[in-house]
């Protein structure tokens, strides 16, 4: 096996809960309400600088996509959005990182995913429609994937749609220049503002790069996105849940272009992998050219599940005392998406 494309580890560090002390009879008042805080060894500028060093390696041989990347990332509008994205959604929804790490680490997880498909011979949309080259796929993913939650700053609710109208008119400033032809710079946009707009499944996406931006969205599950709304007092399964993730790995798979290993040092992370990531392989045009895999560590907590695996829509599973079950993947928002059409008695008529 050729090395990784893209490793997001947090493996190394360290999430504990950090307890005021517990105060005596004569302790002052202010102590008996020590607060809670969560101590975490991965600072987000390192999770940003090897992000960035991913990315910059990636867009070497690509100039169009590198300018684009380096003037996205100085850009005062994009810097803005992302913060305001994490302040809502971290700060008001208790949710776990929306803004900058989440853009740097999805942007990579693009990357190596399109590399991934590039040299197995897989053409993206804008390459098998005529619209541009490889360098043209590369601009679109990275462009798309950065931006593809700038819609939080508004709402939660109907942000991919918000998204799309933020992102125009920042998109519109980094390529002008690069783009003098408006009829191509305008196809090439059409297929940046789909990824952001499929990015969370609703609708799902249609075109090749639209599901990259969706699966490498699915790939930032580690504990290093789950700390800080934990810290914040998030304690819920999702927060949970990304704090048993240590592992992610972008690498070339043995039967599939890609193969995405999630390693976990508990059962708990498996409901990332269900809810957030395999959902995103499954439902995009990804499907055909993604493993999944996700096992847990020896040294982790007393263990029930011991690896899994995505075949098709269901999750092999082996069990620690040898048992093997499959199961399907609970997509959550397909059920309910099915569910309004079904009570509402809409959508029939057009299949």
């Amino acid at each position: 096996m050729d090395e990784p494309k893209f490793t997001l580890s947090v493996s190394d560090g360290n999430v504990q809960e950090v307890e005021g002390r517990r105060p005596d009879a004569e302790a002052p008042a202010p102590l008996l309400e020590a607060p809670r805080t969560v101590e975490f060894t991965t600072p987000r500028a390192k999770l940003i600088e090897e992000a960035h060093t991913a990315i910059h390696g990636d867009l070497a041989t690509y100039p169009r996509a590198l300018a684009a990347y380096e003037a996205l990332r100085a850009d005062p509008e994009a810097l803005a959005c992302w913060d305001m994205a994490n302040y809502v959604t971290m700060r008001k929804l208790g949710y776990n990182d929306h803004g900058r790490v989440h853009a740097f680490i999805t942007g990579a997880a693009s990357l190596a995913i399109t590399e991934l498909l590039l040299e197995a011979g897989v053409k993206p949309d804008i390459m098998e429609s005529g619209v541009g080259d490889a360098d043209d796929v590369f601009l679109a993913i990275i462009l798309g994937t950065m931006l593809h939650d700038i819609g939080n700053q508004i709402h939660r609710a109907s942000h991919e749609q918000h998204g799309v109208m933020l992102a125009l008119p920042i998109l519109d400033r980094i390529m002008g220049p690069l783009y003098p032809d408006p009829f191509k710079r305008t196809k090439v946009r059409s297929f940046i503002l789909g990824q952001i707009d499929c990015h969370d499944l609703n609708p799902p996406p249609l075109t090749l790069e639209g599901g990259i931006t969706a699966v490498a969205d699915g790939t930032d599950i580690t504990k290093g996105r789950g700390r800080k709304a934990f810290a914040l007092g998030s304690v819920d399964i999702h927060s949970i849940s990304a704090l048993a993730v240590d592992q992610v790995v972008i690498e070339r798979g043995r039967d599939k272009p890609v193969l995405i290993s999630v390693t976990m040092n508990n059962s708990g992370g498996i409901f990332q992998v269900e809810e957030v990531l395999a959902p995103k392989v499954i439902r995009s045009p990804m499907r055909p050219y993604v493993e999944l895999r996700a096992t847990t560590r020896e040294q982790g907590d007393e263990q029930i599940l011991r690896r899994v695996r995505l075949d098709g829509d269901h999750f092999v599973m082996d069990l620690e005392d040898g048992e093997r079950v499959k199961v399907e993947v609970q997509d959550s928002q397909k059920q309910l998406a099915e569910a309004a059409v079904e009570n509402l008695g809409v959508g029939a008529e057009r299949r």
